[in-house]
């Protein structure tokens, strides 16, 4: 049957489908090739803590050695093959190398080593490029605000163990920060949740990426109807790897324990009316200036639904210090005089 015979729309069907494993097969080529060069980087770092004892001449005469065997080669230099001495002093076994520690580019382990303090946060957040596909420059962020501080190390105020079942309540707990790092937003001391709630709508992107992946943003101000009156949620998201709602409430001033009570109605409201027999259960997350912990862990505890309380910070001023040291309009005229 010639080209002409086929219906344009099944020849583009086809045309997308082929397109597609193109694709795939370059991307597993790719990481393919990527897992082998960290596999062999990480052999030669064997090799040179072997014979670290030579000290830094003996680096700088392979190095030199090496562009001569392979010219044209990138990868040699001095200073990479320091990497592959840290790289290999970071991974303690072939095991963890090929399970974990091979598999992101060479130029996110580099990150990694330089950033990162021990081997049980290298490897968490080599799991979460894994699982997420940051790019380097999303690892810097997430590293340079303390991701891994705030997510996984982070004594979270929730009440998702009691309310929720196994696994559900760990995935849940585990997306959870304390606290949420908008530092996209300038800091202000007036501002009003309308005007935070707006700030972080317009700066959707950084929003998403600080909550994590799987997040969609269904709305601000979302309506729900509840009886004869309407309702307006600050944050609507709904988590696609959870499958289930995520409301998430602003508030410009220290945690209040009624703050509870109100999020707790609305993850009724969701539940009973937008909520599908196939979704887990509605989380909801208050989102405050400050908080007292035990205040807060009180407030949580007889609450019948799932949520959580952290705090936020906006981006920081200028510190003090930074503002005591420069000069006022006396000073440059005094010294201009």
């Amino acid at each position: 049957m010639s080209k002409s015979e086929i219906a344009m729309t099944d020849y583009f069907d086809a045309l997308e489908k082929v397109k597609n494993k193109i694709t795939q097969a370059q991307y597993q080529v790719m990481t393919s090739a990527n897992v082998e060069r960290n596999i062999l980087y990480w052999n030669i770092g064997n090799v040179i803590i072997e014979y670290s004892t030579w000290g830094n001449r003996f680096v700088e005469t392979l190095s030199k050695d090496l562009k001569l065997s392979y010219p044209g080669v990138d990868g040699y230099s001095a200073r990479n093959l320091n990497y592959m001495k840290q790289f290999a002093q970071r991974i303690p076994s072939e095991k963890i190398l090929h399970q974990v520690g091979a598999k992101i580019s060479w130029k996110a382990i580099k990150t990694l080593i330089d950033k990162t303090d021990s081997l049980e946060e290298y490897l968490w957040y080599t799991e979460r490029c894994l699982e997420n596909g940051w790019s380097t420059a999303v690892l810097v962020h997430q590293l340079e605000s303390g991701l891994y501080e705030r997510q996984a190390l982070a004594d979270k105020t929730t009440n998702f163990n009691a309310q929720l079942s196994n696994p559900y309540n760990e995935q849940v707990e585990e997306i959870i920060k304390d606290p949420y790092i908008f530092d996209f937003i300038p800091n202000s001391k007036k501002m009003k949740e309308v005007e935070l709630e707006e700030a972080l709508v317009q700066q959707i992107t950084k929003l998403l990426l600080e909550f994590g992946t799987g997040f969609a943003f269904m709305g601000r101000q979302y309506p729900i109807k509840v009886g004869d009156r309407d309702f307006y949620i600050d944050l609507l998201f709904y988590n696609v790897k959870l499958h289930c709602y995520f409301v998430v409430e602003l508030k410009t001033v220290e945690f209040e324990p009624e703050f509870a009570g109100k999020l707790s109605f609305y993850l009724s409201a969701i539940d009973g009316e937008l909520k599908s027999p196939a979704d887990n259960p509605t989380i909801g997350l208050l989102l405050c200036k400050g908080k007292d912990k035990m205040v807060a862990e009180y407030a949580l505890r007889d609450v019948n639904k799932p949520m959580g309380v952290s705090e936020y910070k906006l981006s920081s001023q200028i510190n003090k210090e930074l503002q005591d040291n420069i000069p006022t309009i006396e000073d440059i005229e005094n010294r201009l005089n």
